[in-house]
């Protein structure tokens, strides 16, 4: 099981990085102009178009021969990533709303793969839960990326900002933020939870979900985070801790 587990991730690793390449492929001229963008290998010069179009299709071709073998179903799913990545980078991303669905679209395939590479059944609640709170990082993306907007309106390449509002991403923000700690909740306290896990006291560690979207929210708006979710869990030692001490509850309470 562990070992499907792994080929199913590194699968996706692959296919994941070679869907970046053709998104950077596609935006390679906008990235230039673009104040953090123009730093990437593409949009720097560093690596020719050539070189990444041959990497991006190696990448291809290993990660659907790593998912077909672990299984047909993962197959599947990876070629879905690919298909609604390759959608969002040459249109879709210029759709408001549905670019954000499209790019939770994406974590959620990759969050079923996880279950199906593993051989358990995905939890109701917790690919709502999954979804919301995708859909909750993309959301503030967009308000980071359209504050950036306002502070450097020349350089602006993403064309779908001027369709969102300030206001609009706050209530999505809001709405995606309370939806990913109902949804969360309700997976701690469902029968199915509590008999696959043994416990019933996963509830507690729903404060410090609640702490980590605050958190989140105050480092966007006062901080200028929200569009490398990776990088702003590094730098922030607060978001870091709380990371941390919630996989450290989970792990504990189901032992």
């Amino acid at each position: 099981m562990l070992g499907q587990a792994g080929l199913t991730f590194l699968a996706f690793c692959a296919v994941a990085s070679a869907i970046y390449i053709g998104n950077d492929l596609v935006d390679v001229h906008a990235d230039r102009v673009h104040p953090h963008k123009r730093h990437r290998p593409l949009a720097s010069g560093l690596v020719s178009t050539a070189q990444a179009r041959m990497l991006g299709g190696l990448l291809v071709g290993l990660g659907c021969g790593l998912a077909a073998t672990v299984s047909w179903p993962v197959l599947a799913l990876a070629m879905g990533y690919i298909a609604i990545n390759a959608a969002y980078s040459l249109r879709l991303k210029h759709a408001p709303i549905l670019d954000v669905f499209c790019i939770c679209a994406g974590f959620m395939l990759r969050i079923l793969a996880g279950t199906v590479g593993l051989g358990i059944h995905p939890s109701s609640w917790l690919l709502l839960c999954g979804l919301m709170f995708t859909l909750f990082l993309g959301f503030a993306k967009r308000r980071a990326e359209l504050m950036l907007m306002q502070q450097h309106p020349k350089r602006t390449t993403r064309r779908v900002l001027h369709a969102y509002k300030p206001e609009m991403l706050e209530q999505y923000l809001s709405i995606s933020a309370t939806c990913t700690v109902l949804s969360y909740a309700l997976y701690t306290v469902s029968p199915d939870t509590i008999e696959l896990h043994g416990t019933d006291r996963l509830i507690y560690t729903v404060p410090l979900i609640i702490y980590g979207i605050f958190r989140y929210l105050l480092l966007l708006h006062s901080h200028g985070a929200g569009q490398d979710t990776a990088r702003d869990l590094l730098r922030d030692r607060q978001l870091l801790l709380c990371v941390l001490a919630w996989l450290a509850l989970t792990v504990g309470l189901i032992r």
